[in-house]
């Protein structure tokens, strides 16, 4: 899947900047320019990673956040940029949204790259495929991507009727865990599952060892719900496969904490355990226990929201929050002002209303060089709304879509 050969890790030295005594990544910002910090949302398949997480040294690992800090280069920011991560995740597990914030430091007498920029340059210069940058938004410089979260949502994918691994369509692959049974006693599941909500002493699902300054957390949610039919399965495999998804929801969570409740909620729905027992279980805090070291794969794993505050609700960001008003006030109007497209078409990125800051002609397509953007051609305007079934767009990606 990958673009190049070489990794980010790899070409790093290449690009570290010569500093003089006492300099360091956290000085103040030089005479005259301006530290902006973003908040970025960013998905990934994580199949290729050794995990988001950096990997630095000569080891040949490489995780997410390498590829990010490889395209951040090409903003020239005064400072090398780096990623900090809101939510870590091992290798093979994939993320809906995950977040991170990161500074970039224009050199004097240049504004803060606008957040529709910043993103629309690192999609541009990112080298992996399975990476996208979501959304941006400019935050205080005191923001901190980690500790400001206020949930995290986790997705679990299992599958049944898979009794040999060949019989998963190749596009469910790596994305889910198949069982090799045909049912799940889904009611003894739910039941279970209470036993993990609330505010508890979770060192019984916690990988042993792991350094946490205190393994309480507060499981706010748990489910377990027949999963959305898999539109990459024939009709005749969806008769005899079927889906299911786990949600928790938390603040945070322990290393593995989700992998091993997954692997216990399992255990109880296919009979091996007592719904009952996953409160011994839970009681013990032992995380050497027979049953809690068991670890459900990590390709079955979705990081699926991380979230702040009001961010990310329809009504949008309320007061106290830490986005910057007028980048959010500016954002909101601007979406406001243009028709939606179906999402398909939007998630493309080929929606005709949706301007791209980077087109020629269009204020602030300088930030767009700067940042290694190539400028584009604006699309044509004859067509106030999106394309629906039949309609033209002249010169677009619609052109007489009706059906014969």
């Amino acid at each position: 899947m990958r673009k190049s050969a070489t990794t980010p890790r790899a070409r790093a030295a290449d690009h570290l900047p010569c500093r003089g005594p006492g300099s360091a990544m956290g000085s103040a910002p030089a005479a005259g320019s301006v530290r902006a910090r973003y908040l970025v949302y960013f998905q990934y398949v994580g199949t290729d990673f050794n995990g988001v997480a950096a990997v630095r040294g000569a080891q040949r690992a490489v995780g997410v956040q390498n590829y990010l800090e490889e395209a951040a280069e090409r903003l020239n920011s005064v400072e090398p940029v780096r990623f900090t991560i809101s939510s870590r995740t091992d290798a093979g597990v994939h993320a809906l949204s995950n977040a991170a914030h990161l500074d970039v430091q224009r050199r004097p007498g240049r504004p803060p790259f606008p957040p529709e920029v910043l993103t629309e340059a690192l999609n541009t210069h990112l080298r992996h495929p399975a990476i996208r940058v979501l959304r941006a938004f400019r935050v205080p410089s005191d923001f901190h991507a980690r500790h400001a979260a206020t949930s995290r949502t986790y997705l679990y994918r299992l599958v049944t009727g898979c009794h040999r691994s060949d019989e998963l369509p190749v596009f469910e692959r790596n994305l889910c865990w198949a069982l090799r049974a045909d049912r799940l006693d889904v009611a003894a599941m739910q039941e279970a599952a209470q036993h993990l909500l609330g505010t508890h002493d979770f060192s019984a699902f916690q990988s042993a060892g792991s350094p946490v300054p205190s393994p309480v957390r507060t499981l706010r949610r748990v489910s377990v719900s027949p999963g959305l039919a898999s539109p990459l399965v024939t009709p005749q495999e969806s008769r005899k496969l079927q889906f299911w998804s786990l949600e928790f929801e938390s603040q945070s969570f322990l290393y593995r904490q989700v992998r091993r409740m997954t692997a216990v909620l399992v255990a109880v729905g296919l009979g091996a355990l007592a719904p009952a027992q996953v409160k011994t279980i839970l009681e013990s805090q032992d995380p050497l226990g027979k049953h809690q070291t068991r670890l459900a794969p990590a390709h079955g794993l979705f990081l699926k929201s991380v979230l702040y505050g009001s961010l990310g609700k329809s009504s949008g960001p309320k007061k106290g929050f830490a986005v910057c008003p007028l980048t959010a006030e500016a954002q909101s109007s601007r979406e406001k002002a243009q028709p939606s497209c179906h999402p398909a078409t939007e998630e493309s990125g080929h929606c005709p209303t949706r301007k791209s800051r980077c087109e020629v002609g269009r204020p602030g397509a300088s930030d767009c060089r700067s940042a290694g953007v190539p400028p584009r051609v604006a699309a044509p305007q004859s067509s106030p709304s999106c394309p629906g079934p039949g309609s033209q767009w002249q010169g677009g990606l619609w052109a007489n879509l009706a059906p014969d």
